[in-house]
């Protein structure tokens, strides 16, 4: 249930907040769209001003969306209390943080239900909202959190107790794939020695036991190493996952990133990659999203309805971002995860065929937020070259860093379609 308090009977808003780093490119993008959208105005608070001094008064008739915190080391560090940005651990306190200090955020017309983003950011939560809704989802031995994973003794005796010998481990509130292994394992008894273990990952595992977020996806087939790395992660909280093989495009395994602007599926992108993750930072490319649609066919509104289903069950989020699973053959769709800040698209447009046709993700938003609060300007309704478009300037998620460690990447963004 959101926290909003706003009536019609209010009276239309009257401006419009983003919580976010003023000097992030997802900012600089969003109050680009909203200038070309009529917005007069825009205030943007900054999470670091937020965590320094306890809180965010709003008017209760101010539009209020929170943008991702990531991508600033000083935000960063405040949230995980990690110092080095290119660290995998901490996300377990990033995420108490996080909603810790989205609950001093006070008044406003919120985009952003607080509840519904402790979901969105625990990936075990989120899997059992999306299950009990019927979305169809891989099985997850982890669902609902009910029971922590200590270490990988117990990812193995799960696995074991669920038949999987190929899944993903995640970090239950990690995004851009930090901290997840593809681990896979052959067939046979589970006495120690009889098995092979191998997992993919982004994760680069040091001689002192320390865990870096890398650009390069390394394969370890040691049991041994593969341990020591869940092992390290386990105290941030871990997510089980099965490992759905994926449809295929040029012999590139592909999935969809699809945008979900209330209740209606908008922005659509195709992201393959040689590798079990897509990411497009872990040598992930976009795809031809018409190509795909020729493929699939008939199946193509059933994918879209899909990812409908599973925004439904966050109903005072205006938007969130599904990434969708094809399996095999592109005959069946599983909703992988469900992200609060994955928008960053830029210069993507809309479906066609769509409720935001031609418009970018970020001016397909204030229209939808302007039709359900009111007060729609008249240049909202303009076509996608008065939005956002590609922009030069600082890089988004990875951050690449120089010297003898220059593969390794700040990984900040929450959410991020990279």
């Amino acid at each position: 249930m959101s926290e909003n308090s706003f009536h019609p009977s209010q009276g239309g808003p009257r401006g419009w907040a983003v919580v976010g780093n003023g000097d992030n490119r997802r900012v600089r993008l969003f109050a680009e769209a909203a200038r070309a959208a009529g917005v007069d105005g825009l205030r943007v608070v900054e999470w670091r001003d937020v965590l320094r001094e306890g809180g965010c008064e709003f008017g209760p008739r101010e539009i209020v969306r929170l943008e991702s915190p990531g991508e600033q080391p000083e935000v960063d560090e405040l949230l995980r209390g990690i110092a080095e940005p290119t660290r995998v651990e901490g996300s377990a306190r990033w995420y108490d943080s996080l909603l810790a200090t989205v609950r001093t955020l006070r008044g406003g017309i919120r985009l952003d239900d607080p509840g519904e983003l402790a979901v969105l950011f625990d990936k075990r939560l989120c899997h059992a909202r999306l299950a009990a809704a019927g979305v169809p989802v891989p099985r997850a031995p982890t669902s609902g959190a009910a029971v922590a994973v200590r270490g990988w003794e117990e990812v193995r005796t799960r696995m074991d107790d669920a038949g999987m010998s190929r899944v993903f481990v995640k970090l239950a509130h990690g995004s851009s794939a930090s901290g997840v292994l593809a681990i896979e394992s052959t067939r046979g008894s589970s006495t120690a020695g009889s098995r092979r273990w191998q997992a993919a990952t982004s994760v680069e595992l040091t001689a002192a036991g320390r865990l870096y977020n890398s650009l390069r996806v390394r394969r370890y087939t040691s049991e041994r190493e593969i341990a020591a790395i869940v092992d390290a992660l386990a105290p941030d909280r871990l997510h089980i996952e099965q490992w759905i093989p994926k449809a295929s495009l040029h012999g590139r395994s592909a999935d969809l990133r699809v945008l979900v602007v209330a209740g209606r599926a908008t922005h659509a992108v195709v992201r393959t990659s040689g590798t079990p993750m897509t990411n497009l930072h872990l040598g992930g490319a976009r795809g031809d999203l018409g190509e795909v649609r020729r493929i699939v066919g008939e199946r193509w509104s059933r994918a879209l309805s899909t990812c409908e289903r599973a925004a439904a069950c966050f109903p005072g989020t205006l938007c969130v971002a599904v990434d969708l699973l094809p399996s095999t053959g592109w005959r069946r769709f599983h909703v992988g995860e469900v992200n609060a800040f994955g928008d960053l698209l830029p210069g993507l447009a809309g479906l066609p065929d769509g409720p935001a046709a031609g418009l970018d993700t970020y001016t397909a938003q204030i229209d939808a937020a302007h039709r359900r609060y009111g007060a729609v300007p008249r240049e909202c309704a303009a076509p996608a070259t008065r939005g956002v478009s590609a922009v030069s300037g600082p890089s988004a998620v990875p951050q690449r860093l120089s010297g003898p460690t220059a593969d390794r990447h700040v990984m900040m963004s929450a959410g991020s379609a990279s």
